[in-house]
């Protein structure tokens, strides 16, 4: 655990050059650009806690930046944590890079602030490569697959009079039938049956609350996908990260873009394929993943604790724009 400097400003040892260069001269440009099938952002993400009193301030579990694959590449990431304490970095058991923040003294203000220039390659509609024994449902994955997959083929709600399945299964127009196309129905049609509504306080519905209401968050309409599809059989994650208003009508961007949750599937051969039901979206287009998880509790991306009364903690605000 390394001591923090003045307003704990970091940024990740790994960095390579060549990479700070590029991201002072996207600075320097000031927006994000196109470059091919290439679109560079700057991400802003902060959060801030204010106290009616000083308060002790327990550890805070930040999960800020973005998981790199082979359509993400980070070029530059600034962590700036006010008041000053002490960060460590380590990678939990899906993958996902976590940071733990520590304070030393009592504070009436919390203030989080990530700032990411990446670069993002991806297409509108994507192409997935499945295995043929994957094609058509139903099917039986492999038992390494079985094995690997584990808790995230299971249900995470008690559904004692079946509901979900049975609203699930409704998506089967025969048996066998096209794996995708059953996944692409469910991904569309859940805002049939679900209105979003931006829901700011804390927590996620259930599936069944969130069908019962016929109304719920981006994370409440994600957790439906993923609890119905897991019914079905198939493995599945909840993912959370950024929707970045690339086109007019984004369901759930606040100006260019905002914190965002949505669901993924594993399908042999394709591996695990995006679905974004908020959006009725397939493919990673508009999204950047920050992580994955099985149950929405473990993608958090700031949480923490502080020791005083209920009455001593007064507001928490989110901001998050994209360039």
């Amino acid at each position: 655990m390394t001591p923090a400097s003045s307003n704990t400003r970091r940024s990740f040892r790994d960095l390579e050059a060549a990479g700070k260069r590029r991201a002072a001269w996207l600075g320097a440009r000031g927006a994000s650009h196109h470059n091919g099938g290439m679109t560079c952002f700057s991400i802003r993400h902060a959060t801030s806690y204010v106290y009616r009193r000083p308060v002790l301030l327990g550890v805070h579990r930040l999960q800020l930046r973005p998981r790199e694959n082979r359509d993400i590449r980070i070029l530059a990431m600034d962590l700036v944590i006010t008041p000053a304490g002490s960060v460590s970095w380590a990678h939990d058991i899906f993958g996902n890079a976590v940071a733990s923040a520590t304070f030393a003294g009592p504070a009436e203000r919390l203030t989080i602030e990530s700032r990411v220039t990446l670069e993002h390659h991806a297409v509108p509609w994507p192409q997935f490569d499945i295995a043929g024994s994957a094609a058509a449902f139903p099917f039986a994955y492999a038992l390494d697959e079985i094995a690997d997959l584990g808790a995230l083929m299971l249900p995470q709600f008690i559904d004692p009079a079946g509901r979900l399945p049975a609203w699930a299964q409704g998506f089967i127009r025969s048996s066998p039938t096209h794996t995708l196309a059953l996944l692409k129905d469910i991904n569309d049609a859940i805002l049939a049956w679900v209105e979003y509504e931006a829901r700011e306080d804390e927590g996620t519905q259930s599936p069944l609350a969130t069908l019962g209401r016929r109304r719920g968050s981006c994370r409440d309409i994600a957790v439906l996908m993923i609890e119905a599809v897991r019914w079905l059989g198939f493995g599945a994650r909840i993912v959370s990260g950024y929707l970045i208003n690339r086109n007019a009508g984004v369901v759930g961007a606040n100006g260019a873009g905002s914190t965002h949750a949505w669901a993924e599937v594993y399908l042999p051969g394709a591996g695990w394929i995006t679905f974004d039901p908020t959006n009725r979206t397939v493919g990673d287009f508009s999204l950047i993943p920050v992580a994955v998880a099985r149950d929405i509790k473990q993608a958090v991306p700031v949480s923490g604790s502080f020791e005083g009364a209920a009455e001593d903690f007064i507001s928490m605000a989110v901001e998050v724009s994209v360039d």
